[in-house]
């Protein structure tokens, strides 16, 4: 969870750059009309994935709690928290999602069809991937690395470098750093 948004951001400034070597010659304007109509396909692929991976984890907690509580009697998801699940998701998307969208792929960042295409195929390759391996990760900073990662080189690496300072300081030192003192804790 805590490398999503590097791994969005490092995996989409790949796909970005790949997609400006193969239609270098191509004009903007016929490019971004292209990706206008391409994107739409690369969006369902990014919704199915994630409902693949956030919804698991929902799933999961709930499931974990009704076990606990003796309302279910083994660990299998009952077909009311999938229902509730995908329910959920699909309120919130709709509701919450283009807030999200308008304001990190247009106040934030300029994005163009194509920037939109790119971070979409990025995400969903990222999340299918994550969950094909059972590991969790968060679509939203998956998303936002992505879109980071799709954007022009300056301000991609002025992203990489905030995020990989406040990653260090914010999440990587402060939890491992204190585990090098555990074999002395433990011979002491």
């Amino acid at each position: 969870l805590v490398t999503s948004p590097l791994i969005g951001m490092v995996m989409g400034y790949i796909i970005m750059t790949i997609l400006f070597r193969i239609f270098a010659n191509s004009s903007p304007s016929k490019l971004n009309h292209r990706f206008k109509k391409m994107q739409i396909v690369t969006a369902a692929t990014m919704a199915f994935s994630h409902g693949s991976n956030d919804a698991q984890k929902s799933m999961g907690i709930i499931t974990l709690a009704l076990l606990s509580g003796g309302v279910i009697s083994e660990f299998e998801v009952p077909t009311i928290v999938k229902i509730l699940a995908a329910t959920a998701m699909a309120l919130g998307t709709s509701l919450g999602g283009w807030s999200i969208i308008k304001t990190v792929g247009g106040k934030i960042f300029k994005l163009e069809p194509v920037n939109g295409f790119a971070a979409d195929l990025n995400s969903s390759i990222t999340i299918f991937t994550a969950t094909m391996l059972h590991l969790p990760v968060s679509t939203t900073h998956v998303v936002s690395g992505s879109i980071m990662g799709v954007v022009q080189p300056s301000v991609f690496t002025l992203c990489v470098g905030a995020l990989l300072s406040k990653w260090l300081w914010l999440g990587y030192l402060p939890y491992h750093v204190p585990r090098l003192w555990e074999p002395f804790l433990i011979w002491l």
